[in-house]
């Protein structure tokens, strides 16, 4: 194996984040340390406050501010200007959260085109490219209707059609059954499976939901500013 294959797909080290609530600073994690290797399926724990969703958004690059080291596939991105930063969490991340965040006026097809426009245009045909991201979530043929016109379920995977279109090897998702009910949220389940069975996506999944943890490969536990698992 040469060196570059051994760098991890995330490698975060003593990684410590604080906010300032009124006089106080309180300390949501502190000196983090963990590591994912390309193609796991993980799944974030903890009770409600303990920093879950601050874990992940600081693997994506989305709050800047922290003490210690994030790295993405070797790049500290502390070092990374704000333009190489945008760059990466265009290409390299797909973000899925718990509300689709759809456009409702937009069509399905023009929903998961988006981050084809912010991205100046790729080297492939749009149209081509987004019914393979439809298809790959089991939604083919949907690209000319609006989101309204499918059930929560079907919104969410146009989202994930969305975070694939540029097939980015790490997914970051924030409670995505959270708001669907157990079929639902079943399908949404499978569908990253599946993304990570086939194209060895590396899944990292915020959840509350028992169920959900325990179709992962690996649970990791936020408690008291520490992770564990």
């Amino acid at each position: 194996m040469s060196a570059a294959a051994a760098v991890p797909l995330i490698q975060v080290s003593g990684l410590t984040k604080a906010y300032r609530e009124d006089s106080a600073r309180r300390t949501v994690l502190d000196g983090v340390d963990l590591t994912v290797g390309a193609g796991e399926l993980m799944a974030i724990r903890g009770r409600s406050g303990s920093g879950k969703t601050t874990l992940l958004n600081l693997l994506g690059g989305l709050d800047r501010d922290y003490r210690g080291t994030v790295a993405l596939s070797g790049r500290e991105l502390h070092t990374l200007s704000d333009g190489e930063l945008s760059a990466l969490r265009n290409r390299f991340i797909g973000f899925v959260f718990q509300f689709h965040n759809l456009l409702m006026h937009l069509t399905c097809e023009e929903n998961v085109a988006l981050p084809w426009y912010f991205a100046r245009g790729a080297g492939f045909d749009l149209g081509e490219r987004v019914r393979w991201a439809l298809e790959r979530v089991g939604l083919p043929g949907v690209e000319r209707r609006r989101p309204g016109q499918l059930s929560g379920g079907e919104q969410q995977r146009v989202a994930i059609a969305r975070a694939i279109l540029f097939a980015p090897p790490l997914l970051l998702t924030d409670e995505p059954t959270g708001s669907l009910d157990r079929a639902s949220g079943e399908r949404v389940l499978s569908v990253f499976e599946e993304l990570n069975r086939a194209d060895g996506t590396t899944v990292v999944l915020v959840t509350h939901e028992d169920w959900v943890a325990a179709r992962m490969q690996r649970v990791v536990t936020v408690d008291q500013g520490k992770v564990s698992g």
